[in-house]
């Protein structure tokens, strides 16, 4: 059979009435869950995975995945009306997304996330179902090297295109690098900096860093405006839906983020963070009016919700045709699969198609699924923004902590929550960035281990760096992100130094 019939023989799965049930309880669930900030898509599948003991396995596998791409859809709504992001890639949608709440134009933003979220989505299952294979083959070639330099890349776009100071983003990265190594070290296996405190040998959760910094810094913030009478009241302005204006601005961003997003979903690491930072700093490089980023650009909320989402399906591809997990709910998700006796990859994809090619076209239905379902409730999410601020404060407040104690049932994390929150508002007095550091956490496991192994491979030798062309690019493009930053807020001492004047003869260069 060719891959034409095979999917026309998945569609005949997916469309079967118990397995629309499954896909459509997947992403109600999935849609909750990210929602609700604590969970994330890895520990609401696992939640869900000893429900589907004793079911089909086909429907079980759809079910599952519903929920993990419901998941990256629901995770916008808090980051853009609560500054609260559920999961790292969420991160990015904050520093615009919230700020066009602030602005009225909440429902515009969540507009953007849903079209985005479905035309992202929808595109990564047609490219997984047609270039699934060579780009498995591609993902192969990127080795410790490779993945070192573009997670360098990566950190250093988002430290030097947020926040007005490069040195600020820098030292707000530094600070989550240093957060990243407490826990225990991933090759000695002895515990670093944890105090002789056993909670924190595996390290302090992301989730732990996030509320904190985000979400209890801004109720901090948003107090001491209420109390000094300056709280800004959140209103809707306008429509609910887009302008004419904001859908032109938002169609190559959303076209940029799926194509990125995609790309980096195919390999290992954190691909939907990783891709979500890419397509913000692409669309801050691209637009004339850099400096507006962060005070409500649709640009801002387009590319990187486009980017997430195209991630998660870029995910499924080294899942499904190599059987390599590209993350922590890939992982759970090839433990799904093994569990019901199915070892994902090449042979799968020939033994079993019934149950490869209908998780795929089910993805195509929750796609359409997802996006009739959230449209409605945009108009029932920015209701949350009329909320009294002595009602939301608390709310916001019993939202993070909950989830939080639900993880572990830690009160440690509870007093680490509190902790960064403090900080998070000094962050906020002194203007520096809180996504950097937040980012630099998620990434700093995965950047450490790949120094080392790529060291370890070249026996001490830092040249290994300089091996291969797809780390010197990376590596270039970090240079660039921190110096060019510099080179335009200097510009005009640059251009004085080579003899050029605005509206003068230019005899230096003539």
């Amino acid at each position: 059979m060719s891959n034409f019939e095979y999917m026309l023989n998945g569609f005949a799965v997916a469309l079967e009435p118990q397995n629309l049930l499954f896909i459509l309880t997947g992403t109600v669930l999935g849609t909750i869950v990210g929602v609700l900030p604590g969970l994330g898509p890895s520990a609401g599948i696992a939640l869900l995975l000893p429900l589907t003991f004793g079911m089909d396995p086909t429907g079980a596998l759809i079910m599952v995945a519903s929920m993990y791409y419901g998941a990256m859809y629901g995770g916008s709504t808090t980051s853009i009306l609560i500054n609260t992001p559920g999961e790292s890639s969420s991160v990015m949608t904050t520093l615009d997304g919230y700020q066009m709440a602030r602005n009225g134009r909440a429902g515009a933003a969540l507009a953007v996330s849903a079209i985005g979220s479905f035309i992202a989505g929808t595109f990564s299952v047609i490219a997984l179902s047609i270039l699934a294979v060579p780009l498995a083959r591609f993902g192969l070639k990127f080795g410790p090297v490779e993945y070192f330099a573009l997670m360098l890349f990566s950190m250093a776009a988002v430290s030097s295109l947020t926040g007005k100071s490069v040195s600020r983003g820098l030292f707000s990265m530094v600070i989550g690098l240093m957060i990243a190594t407490v826990g225990i070290d991933l090759q000695s296996g002895s515990p670093r900096f944890t105090g002789s405190v056993p909670q924190l040998q595996d390290g302090i959760s992301f989730l732990v860093i996030a509320v904190g910094m985000f979400a209890v810094s801004e109720v901090l913030v948003t107090f001491e405006d209420h109390v000094r009478g300056q709280a800004p009241v959140l209103r809707i302005k306008g429509r609910l839906w887009l302008t004419r204006e904001e859908w032109r601005r938002s169609i190559m961003p959303i076209t940029r983020g799926t194509l990125i997003g995609f790309a980096k979903g195919v390999l290992p690491g954190p691909g939907a963070t990783i891709s979500t930072i890419l397509s913000y700093g692409l669309e801050r490089a691209l637009h004339k009016d850099k400096e507006k980023f962060g005070t409500g650009m649709i640009e801002g909320v387009a590319g990187p919700e486009a980017a997430n989402n195209a991630a998660a399906g870029g995910a499924m591809v080294p899942l499904l045709t190599l059987g390599l997990p590209s993350g922590g709910t890939t992982a759970v998700l090839l433990g799904a699969f093994i569990m019901y006796g199915l070892q994902p990859g090449p042979l799968m994809m020939t033994r079993n198609p019934d149950v490869v090619w209908g998780l795929i076209d089910s993805m195509y239905l929750g796609n359409i699924m997802l996006f009739i379902l959230n449209l409605p409730l945009i108009f029932l999410f920015v209701r949350l923004l009329y909320i009294p601020t002595g009602i939301l404060l608390p709310l916001i407040l019993t939202i993070a902590t909950i989830g939080v104690f639900s993880i572990d049932g830690s009160t440690l994390d509870l007093a680490f929550v509190l902790g960064f929150g403090v900080v998070g508002y000094i962050f906020r007095k002194l203007d520096v960035p809180l996504a950097p550091m937040v980012l630099a956490v998620v990434l700093g496991k995965s950047i450490e281990q790949s120094f080392r192994q790529s060291i370890t491979i070249s026996g001490g030798d830092m040249g290994i760096f300089l091996s291969s062309g797809l780390s010197i690019t990376f590596l270039v493009l970090a240079g660039l992100m921190f110096v060019l930053p510099l080179a335009w807020n200097h510009r005009s001492r640059l251009l004085a130094a080579v003899g050029f004047r605005p509206g003068r003869p230019n005899k230096t260069l003539s």
